[in-house]
């Protein structure tokens, strides 16, 4: 078969790229066309864009990087139209993949979505559009699948494929990884500011605001993989140090974490590391995103999942040095760290066991 897959984001070229593993295992012929990164690129296939050329942050840069935006629309609607795939496969990154699912559609080619957007949290509108264009939705979250039920949309819950990537982890010594990567004795403090160059920016700033309380400890910021590493440097020096392409590395060797909320939190937690996330967007994306987010009482994936506050989230002007530093404090000296880890136990379970490739790859399959 022939497939179109398009992740738009550094987590959907993971999750893309452990996908097409899988479908190459069941369809030994198969051949991939995508929009992604340099994961899925190592499985093979042709790389249309990257996709760092794709991600724009917040409703102003949306707004500001628009002409970009629906020109990336319509040159990936002629790609489409010429190659004629047997299956479009889309993941996550509603606000391009929902326009090309409704194209798709309208040519006659299977629509699967697998990684749910977040229309739990806001624009449910758009389960319409779902309804009318996807043919298999899979969803990684246990309760969206009741989330589609109530919306008369069948779906089918796969697991989550973060599982199956941190499955493959073999054991890492931490003295070799600090050796490696030139790190001193020093316990590590992490910090996951996010792929985005502006995103980085502004959330490293405030991170390392919290050095000076915690001088008995390094922290290692992980690079991004669509960010060179030149652009680290001038954050780096005798104790703040940089490691790219090795995040989940750096996690298993870290005490604790400062991570900017997105999938990471989830990845954090996952790897079994006490975190503190982050997030400060603009005041115009905060402003407008407040008011179309509803009945959504966390950010993080963690809480969200779990259904209380498991880790804490500083949000806008909440995320300054004083309230970071007695977060971090909590989780890497006090009580709190035990009870966090303990609640880790619960969302691994919560999230079943390791096979949402395969089983996203199964339903792809079926009908071929």
């Amino acid at each position: 078969m022939k497939y179109y897959i398009i992740a738009g984001e550094a987590s959907g070229d993971l999750h893309g790229s452990n996908l097409m593993k899988s479908l190459k295992q069941k369809d030994p012929s198969a051949e991939f066309r995508f929009w992604g990164g340099d994961l899925m690129e190592k499985q093979g296939g042709t790389l249309v864009k990257h996709y760092r050329d794709l991600a724009f942050m917040g409703f102003l840069e949306v707004a500001l990087n628009l002409k970009t935006i629906l020109n990336n629309i319509k040159f990936c609607k002629t790609d489409i139209k010429n190659n004629r795939p047997d299956v479009l496969i889309l993941v996550d990154y509603p606000g391009f993949n929902l326009r090309i699912a409704k194209f798709a559609k309208e040519l006659g080619i299977k629509v699967v979505y697998y990684i749910s957007p977040q229309l739990w949290a806001w624009k449910e509108g758009r389960v319409e559009i779902i309804k009318k264009y996807v043919d298999e939705m899979m969803v990684i979250l246990p309760f969206e699948e009741d989330f589609y039920k109530k919306h008369q949309v069948k779906s089918h819950f796969v697991g989550h494929p973060l599982l199956d990537a941190i499955s493959t982890l073999q054991d890492i010594d931490v003295e070799v990884f600090k050796k490696e990567n030139s790190l001193n004795e020093k316990e590590i403090i992490a910090l996951l500011p996010g792929s985005r160059k502006q995103e980085v920016e502004k959330m490293l700033e405030i991170m390392l605001s919290v050095r000076p309380y915690f001088k008995d400890y390094q922290f290692v910021i992980a690079g991004a993989p669509s960010l060179e590493k030149d652009f680290y440097q001038k954050y780096v020096d005798e104790n703040v140090h940089f490691v790219s392409n090795r995040t989940y590395d750096l996690l298993r060797c870290s005490k604790a974490a400062l991570v900017t909320s997105g999938t990471a939190t989830l990845e954090t937690a996952l790897l079994n590391v006490p975190e503190v996330v982050c997030y400060r967007g603009s005041k115009i994306s905060y402003a407008i995103a407040k008011r179309l987010v509803k009945h959504i009482k966390y950010i993080s994936l963690v809480n969200l999942i779990m259904d209380k506050e498991v880790v804490k989230e500083l949000i806008q002007s909440e995320l300054n040095t004083k309230n970071l530093v007695e977060q971090l404090k909590s989780i890497v000296e006090g009580a709190k760290r035990n009870v966090m880890l303990e609640e880790y136990a619960v969302l691994r379970t919560k999230l079943g066991g390791k096979g949402a490739s395969d089983n996203a790859a199964d339903i792809i399959l079926k009908n071929k």
